[in-house]
């Protein structure tokens, strides 16, 4: 790691451009209303005597239904997309640190969440969230900075800030699996031969972000230490390193199923696009430029074409691969300086815009400090992908309109940041993980008051020691 380091120093502001509306790429507006939208067949359905169309409330969407005989995908993301999870909170577990990531296996049948203690837990979703699996991690440097979860849902890999990913079975007998006493957490060393290794605790080797290949074969790293890393689970090896960026490699995730292109996200403000069948030494195949700072997560649509990153300029911004880069062939910005772990956003900032932004729109509201917050594109199968949300430092979760760009929902009620959230793959259920030590999910119906799960303000414990949070990492 490299300690302190403020996000940007020097430059001008006349370097940058006003970006004061919301603007988006007809193409990606288009497809996100055919996913989300009644069929043409549909609306057809529900016109009125004088050939008006109805408002497409739930129930005329059903009953259209019955004059077509049929539901189609969008059909239904457009009833369910109706029904955001905004309701509750309601108790799922607390602990008494700092809850880091959070994620539903891709079935939504698990929930997986680490801590900045030594612990992870995986409930089971269908069986009332029960614990399936309580974790204590190996190995730790401050915090879990990232889990995956194998395809088959067998393995689970953790990461923290150390050279060595963990990778544990969770199919395996009891619920405790305490690191080499009750299971064995097979060890990955992703620092074999790298010979700027240093087993100085500030200057160390550390792995933000890492993801199972769809096969199960290989787990990809973000690092430290400006790099991707790939490492073979058949060969016990690191079979590439790629020196990706300029700056720490804060993200990486996969485009599609297939598993062939990788997105990355870094402290240099830059998203790239790298082809596994194609890698030329540490060359992307294209570069994506627009945010005014480091990058602190990725998520794609799933398609190999869209994704959307999170920034430390306090946006989100929405991509299409087509329209990136070769390389970088402009300099960026540097208007302000500032730490996003001590300080808060320049107000003189909030409103520019990159003078060479590749972006297809932008998304404002939520705030981005203190820790590396994480955004997702919302499930195809429930809404279509027509929103997108994301966890905030001001203690609330967002959830965006992609085509108006406006607030469709803002979930309040823990003391901390989220750092985490994540909505089910097919239900109308949204969890979020704050440094507040709780985990609650969202509903998109229910009865507050007759659950005696639900909480109330009232019902919260004491938040952890703000000084834990003082940390000389970006986290």
């Amino acid at each position: 790691m490299r300690g302190r380091r403020p996000s940007r120093r020097g430059g001008s502001s006349k370097q940058l451009v006003p970006d004061d509306s919301f603007s988006i790429d007809d193409e990606v507006s288009h497809l996100t209303k055919l996913s989300s939208q009644p069929t043409d067949s549909t609306r057809r359905s529900l016109l009125g005597p004088r050939n008006k169309p109805l408002s497409l409330s739930s129930f005329k969407l059903l009953a259209g239904r019955e004059g077509t005989g049929r539901f189609s995908l969008a059909d239904r993301a457009c009833v369910l997309g109706q029904h955001i999870p905004v309701r509750g909170p309601w108790y799922v577990d607390s602990m008494d640190s700092e809850a880091y990531v959070s994620r539903f296996s891709d079935d939504g049948s698990l929930f997986v969440v680490g801590f900045r203690g030594s612990h992870i837990r995986i409930y089971d979703v269908e069986k009332g969230w029960k614990v399936q699996k309580d974790i204590s991690a190996r190995s730790l440097r401050w915090t879990i900075t990232d889990t995956a979860l194998s395809t088959d849902q067998r393995y689970l890999a953790y990461a923290s800030l150390s050279p060595i990913v963990h990778v544990v079975n969770v199919q395996s007998g009891g619920t405790e699996s305490c690191a080499n006493v009750t299971d064995v957490h097979e060890s990955l060393d992703f620092s074999q031969g790298h010979s700027d290794y240093d087993d100085d605790y500030e200057h160390s080797f550390g792995i933000f972000s890492i993801k199972f290949s769809k096969d199960g074969r290989e787990i990809v790293a973000g690092t430290n230490d400006d790099s991707i890393y790939v490492y073979d689970l058949f060969a016990n090896k690191v079979s590439l390193r790629l020196l990706a960026h300029s700056a720490d490699v804060n993200v990486v995730t996969f485009a599609d199923e297939t598993g062939h292109i990788i997105f990355s996200g870094s402290d240099d403000s830059l998203c790239k696009v790298w082809d596994r069948r194609c890698f030329t030494r540490d060359k992307p195949a294209g570069v994506l430029a627009g945010h005014l700072d480091g990058i602190t997560h990725i998520d794609s649509r799933g398609d190999g074409r869209y994704l959307i990153s999170n920034g430390k300029d306090q946006t989100i911004k929405l991509w299409d691969i087509r329209k990136m880069s070769s390389s970088v062939k402009f300099s960026i910005p540097r208007a302000y300086e500032w730490d996003y772990r001590c300080m808060v956003y320049p107000s003189e900032a909030r409103h520019m815009k990159h003078p060479h932004d590749q972006s297809l729109a932008t998304f404002r509201g939520h705030s981005v400090l203190r820790t590396l917050i994480r955004c997702y594109f919302s499930p195809a199968h429930s809404t279509g992908q027509k929103y997108i949300y994301t966890g905030s430092s001001d203690k609330c979760v967002y959830i965006y309109d992609i085509v108006s760009g406006e607030i469709a929902g803002k979930l309040g009620w823990h003391r901390s940041i989220i750092r985490d959230c994540s909505w089910h793959p097919h239900h109308q259920t949204l969890v979020s993980s704050a440094w507040d030590g709780y985990v609650v999910r969202w509903e998109a119906s229910g009865d507050d008051d007759a659950d005696p799960l639900s909480l109330k303000s009232a019902s919260q414990k004491k938040q952890p020691d703000p000084e834990r949070y003082r940390h000389p990492f970006e986290l």
